[in-house]
């Protein structure tokens, strides 16, 4: 095929077009929350959108780190160096997971005819070689369903590029809607029971056997392991193209429709009698209502001319681009008195 051919054809599937990837912040560029966190929690997200797993006492320290493949336009990965070791047993898993909103995987097309491949493609990095494995999760309100993919890190502490290809699944669509319609899991280490089935190489029902099946390597095995990741690119069909680097901003804005924090002054508003204020300020559309967590309620709403009041608790209200915080069980208040937010505020919308 031509040069010509090959890019019409990359055209025509929309591989050559602006957006193409499905994975947002997969340079590991943005980290609200952070660029260091010490034994993370199992289910908290570290940098935007990546979530940590895992449930069987090993732990780990994630940073936003600036070792990356050379030549390649990423100034960031993500590491994780692991500090307590231990071995899974049956239940047991080490994972980092990416799940993908409903809406947006529409263009698979899943559960229609024209349903299209998809191909996962990242660069990696650990001093542990061996066979890794990827499961994907089509999410749906009739079951989950799973696929597999394998890689192997073959030389030890050197970035190499990797490339999994995912079939099209013609026979479930997978929700489309604003929650998540479908979930990548990045094993890092896992129990027997998991791994005990055969990998999954077409879309098959879920089954808990096979979900790591192909898993060789347990990173959590010994305090000197250490794992790399960066240029995570999900794309329709099945070439893997050069990563797509965006700016910074767009990447941010991407990634403050799951999540937003702001600090002092950040949202302004009144009193709306002794006990009751409100703030409120313009932010990027959240994917749903989110959940609402401050820094702390002791002097977090400022009344104009007064010294600050102490909230017994806070919520949220979320419409259109635009986010309204309600301060209760005030004291001192006087109605119509400006009011000011003074501490730092988390929004939370989450898959």
């Amino acid at each position: 095929m031509s040069k010509a051919a090959e890019l019409a054809a990359l055209i025509g599937s929309g591989q050559a077009q602006g957006d193409k990837n499905l994975i947002i912040n997969g340079a590991m560029a943005v980290a609200q929350r952070g660029v260091s966190f010490t034994s993370p929690s199992a289910g908290a997200y570290t940098l935007d959108r990546f979530k940590y797993n895992e449930n069987f006492g090993a732990a780990c320290t994630i940073t936003q780190s600036t070792d990356v493949p050379s030549s390649n336009g990423f100034l960031n990965s993500m590491k994780i160096d692991i500090t307590t070791a231990a071995t899974p047993a049956n239940a047991e898993e080490f994972k980092i997971d990416y799940g993908v909103e409903g809406q947006d995987f529409s263009r698979a097309g899943f559960g229609t005819s024209g349903a299209q491949a998809l191909t996962l493609s990242f660069w990696v990095k650990s001093n542990v070689t061996g066979v890794y494995r990827v499961n994907f999760l089509n999410k749906n309100g009739t079951g989950n369903k799973i696929v597999g993919g394998t890689y192997t890190i073959n030389i030890a502490s050197t970035w190499e590029n990797k490339t999994i290809a995912i079939p099209a699944d013609t026979a479930q669509a997978t929700y489309l809607t604003n929650v998540e319609g479908f979930r990548i899991e990045f094993y890092l280490a896992s129990g027997p029971d998991r791994t005990s089935g055969s990998l999954p190489t077409d879309w098959i029902s879920y089954d808990a056997t096979r979900r790591a099946a192909g898993q060789a390597v347990n990173l959590a095995s010994n305090t000197s392991n250490e794992w790399y990741i960066t240029g995570v690119q999900l794309e329709i069909g099945d070439v893997a193209t050069p990563f797509e680097h965006e700016s910074y901003g767009d990447t941010l804005l991407k990634c403050q429709r799951y999540y937003i924090e702001f600090g002092s002054n950040g949202a302004s508003g009144c009193f709306l009698g002794s006990t009751f204020a409100y703030v409120s300020r313009t932010i990027p559309q959240m994917r749903a209502t989110p959940s609402i967590s401050v820094e702390t309620l002791t002097g977090y709403i400022d009344q104009y001319g007064t010294t600050s009041r102490n909230a017994g608790s806070v919520a949220v209200s979320h419409t259109e681009g635009h986010i309204i915080i309600y301060g209760n069980s005030m004291s001192g208040g006087s109605t119509g008195n400006p009011a000011f937010l003074r501490k730092q505020t988390y929004l939370s919308a989450e898959l």
